[in-house]
This record gives C-alpha cells, sequence and structure tokens, in this order.
C-alpha cells in the first residue's frame, strides 16, 4: 500500500500557516501574510471592509499594499474620483500605497520584496496567483473577500490538490515559459485545473530565470488553478536576496495527477480567439495578417521579456499601418530598458512606449482595437472585447513573435527571424 503521508508544497504552507497537520480537502481559516488592491478592486474592497466594522482601522496596514495600474493616470473623471478616495483611505489606513508612480501591481509585490517563500498571499486581481514563482501560496479572491481579510486578517480556504507539471527536454531558438505555459494551458484546457494548485517542475522549470517562472505562474488561472507554485531555490533566493528556503513536495506526496510535457522540438505557441486554451503550434496561424501587436502586462513586461523583442527589432521597421504598443511592468523595469538603450532601438523601429501600466491589457484605457481588428498580444487572455471591441480578436504570444509579427504585419515565426 502507497505511503500516504507526503504533503505537496501547498499542504505544507498552508499546514505552516495553521500550526497543524492539514491536507486536500480541509477546511481552514487561515492567516493572510499580505494582501493587494488595485485602482479597480478596492474601492469595493474597502465598502465591504467599511459594512463589516462599521469603520475602524484595518487589521494590519503594514500588510496591506495597494496600487493603480489598470486606470493609470486616470483615464476619466469616475477613475480620478476613484483614486481620490483611495489615496485618502490609504493615508487614513497607514497603508502603503505605491499611486500611479510604480507600475503594474503583480510586478511590484514580488521586485518590492512583498512575498516570501511559504506565505500565504491574497490579491483581488485573478492574476495573483503570479507570485507562486516565488514559492508562496498566493492567490486571487473577490473585492467582498478581501473587505473580510482587512478586517480580520484571515480567509477560509478549502485546501486544494496538486497538479504537478513536469516540464522536461530542451527549448529551441526563440521557444520560451510563455509557450510552455499556453502549451500546458491547451493540453488541460481552461477548466482542466479548476481549484488546483498547479505546481511547476522539472528540468526545464529550474533552468528558467525568475521573469520566466513569473509569466509560467501568472497564467495558472487560466487553467481555473487557484494557485501556480514553483519550488523555491538558489534562483528564488538571488532575486529576494535571502537565504535559499527549502520548501518541496515530498516524494510521496499525493497530486490529483501529473501532466508530463517534452518541450524538445516544440514550435512557438500561439493561442486563437477567443479562449486562452483554444492553442495551436504557429504554423497553423502564421500568415495571419494582424493590425495592432502588444508587448507588455504583468506576463511579459519585464526587461527580459523586451530585451527578446528589442533584439529581434533592432536594425528593423515595424510593418506600414501596424501598432506596436510597449509598456515595461514597472519603473524598475522601464528604467533597466532605458538604460541600455532598448527604448532607442524600439522607438527607431516604430513602437510606442508607454510608462508602466496594464495598458490596453484589459481593455479600459488605451491601446483598444476596432471590430474586425486584429491584436496580437503578450498578455494573458483573449477573450471577446478584452482588448476593445467585441468584435475585434486576440492572439496571445511570446514577446519573440509579438516582435516578429510587428515586422512583417502578419503573425510569423520569430525563429525565421
Amino acid at each position: 500500500m502507497a505511503d500516504s503521508s507526503g504533503k505537496t508544497i501547498a499542504e505544507k504552507i498552508f499546514s505552516g500557516a495553521m500550526g497543524e497537520d492539514v491536507s486536500a480537502g480541509d477546511y481552514v481559516l487561515a492567516p493572510i501574510d499580505k494582501a493587494m488592491v488595485h485602482d479597480i478592486t478596492a474601492p469595493l474592497a474597502i465598502k465591504a471592509f467599511r459594512e463589516i466594522t462599521g469603520g475602524g482601522k484595518v487589521w494590519d496596514s503594514k500588510k496591506i499594499i495597494m496600487a493603480f495600474d489598470h486606470q493609470a493616470p486616470a483615464d476619466s473623471v469616475i477613475s480620478a474620483e476613484n483614486q481620490k478616495m483611495l489615496r485618502e483611505f490609504a493615508e487614513e489606513q497607514g497603508i502603503l500605497n505605491y499611486d500611479i508612480k510604480e507600475g503594474i501591481a503583480h510586478q511590484l509585490m514580488v521586485e518590492k520584496g512583498h512575498v516570501m517563500p511559504g506565505e500565504i498571499v491574497v490579491g483581488a486581481d485573478s492574476h495573483t496567483c503570479m507570485y507562486g514563482a516565488l514559492g508562496a501560496f498566493a492567490t486571487g479572491i473577490g473585492s467582498t473577500d478581501m473587505g473580510f481579510v482587512f478586517a480580520t486578517g484571515k480567509l477560509w480556504f478549502k485546501v486544494p490538490e496538486t497538479i504537478r507539471f513536469e516540464v522536461s527536454g530542451k527549448l529551441g531558438k526563440h521557444v520560451y515559459s510563455k509557450d510552455v505555459i499556453l502549451k500546458l494551458i491547451g493540453i488541460v484546457g481552461s477548466d482542466g485545473a479548476n481549484y488546483n494548485a498547479c505546481e511547476y517542475a522539472g528540468s526545464v522549470v529550474k533552468n528558467m530565470n525568475m521573469s520566466e517562472r513569473l509569466t509560467m505562474s501568472n497564467m495558472a488561472i487560466e487553467m481555473g488553478g487557484k494557485a501556480g507554485i514553483i519550488e523555491p531555490d538558489k534562483i528564488t533566493s538571488e532575486y529576494l536576496g535571502i537565504e535559499e528556503v527549502e520548501l518541496k513536495s515530498d516524494e510521496n506526496a499525493i497530486f490529483r495527477k501529473k501532466v508530463e510535457l517534452d518541450v524538445t522540438g516544440m514550435s512557438p505557441q500561439v493561442a486563437k480567439p477567443h479562449r486562452v486554451d483554444n492553442v495551436v503550434d504557429i504554423e497553423e496561424v502564421e500568415g495571419t495578417e494582424v493590425n495592432q501587436v502588444f508587448i507588455g502586462s504583468c506576463t511579459n513586461g519585464r526587461y527580459e521579456d523586451i530585451k527578446i523583442a528589442a533584439d529581434i527589432l533592432k536594425d528593423e521597421q515595424v510593418a506600414q499601418n501596424i501598432r506596436l504598443i510597449v509598456i515595461p511592468a514597472t519603473r524598475k523595469e522601464y528604467r533597466k530598458i532605458l538604460n541600455e538603450g532598448l527604448i532607442d532601438a524600439l522607438v527607431d523601429a516604430g513602437a510606442i512606449v508607454e510608462f508602466p501600466s496594464c495598458g490596453p491589457c484589459m481593455g479600459g484605457s488605451f491601446g483598444l482595437i476596432a471590430a474586425n481588428e486584429i491584436s496580437v498580444s503578450t498578455s494573458n487572455r483573449n477573450f471577446v472585447g478584452r482588448q476593445g471591441s467585441p468584435e475585434g480578436k486576440i492572439y496571445l504570444v511570446s514577446p519573440a513573435t509579438a516582435a516578429a509579427t510587428a515586422i512583417y504585419g502578419e503573425i510569423t515565426d520569430p525563429r525565421k527571424i
């Protein structure tokens, strides 16, 4: 009979938080280590908090982080009024507010040291799962749930089962972690990991830098995942500037299932409209004419992503009638590409480089597409109306594929550049 005493990373994190042994399927009222809100989700969270408490102070102002990124700078009087209210609340409560100055909340959470391995972190945004790349249990929650967290510092969870993704082989030229996660989502389906922790492992993941890992964890939600976790190691500790933390699933841990992928010889991947799991090899859509290319978002807006694109675009020109929008994720990432001259290369090629924000990703600020237009995007969702008109279409790709596409004005295999 198999030994069932082993635990997954997710089970270990919840057991540590609760101070007792818990397993997948158990219901726990767990203490929260950090909580994040942004300009879209914070107003309702504050409303719920005030209804719960009747006023008063949040449970721990040092554990709440706020940032404005979705409509930043404010793009309407309504969003300006919302941001004014949020600034007043942050000042009243003593909450750290990055305002519009620093960029996308998810990237700020990891690069500013707000997330550590083994922690339970919640954010009022579904892509909070990105922080799992640091070995944390990070998950998105609703704004009303966040109101409860503001008031109590705790939240109910059902400890999730885990799906382990073993990625092996060797990535080819211009094939990156974005292609890997798109492939996995295509295999599992948009609801194949519902309420499961997605644990990414294998030689390919172990060799990924932190930027690539963040991309993997960011998109766990696109297959229904509650979290996207990567075992912390030397790369994690160097990124965070801490001593190495040992936190891994036991050899005899029970997983809901294991998914194996050998990426050797794998083509760049493309998620076709209007589902993230509608994934094909690039050969199937090569030559599709496009109108706009967007390189950025919490998924692929880091220096490493933009450098990949800039290297391809150097000494090239964006195709006639193509709009190429590039948005670094944060001020820190912006300064990196600025100091290395990558902005010059991008602007010389014909790109529009914007200050850090979510940009076109959720279709709420700028860079929207019209009816019957096609956007090729490095972001994480291609749902109907996500980047503007519901009659528009969005294809999700890696930064390399996006850059190659911008040069030719049609979906282009970056391996041919």
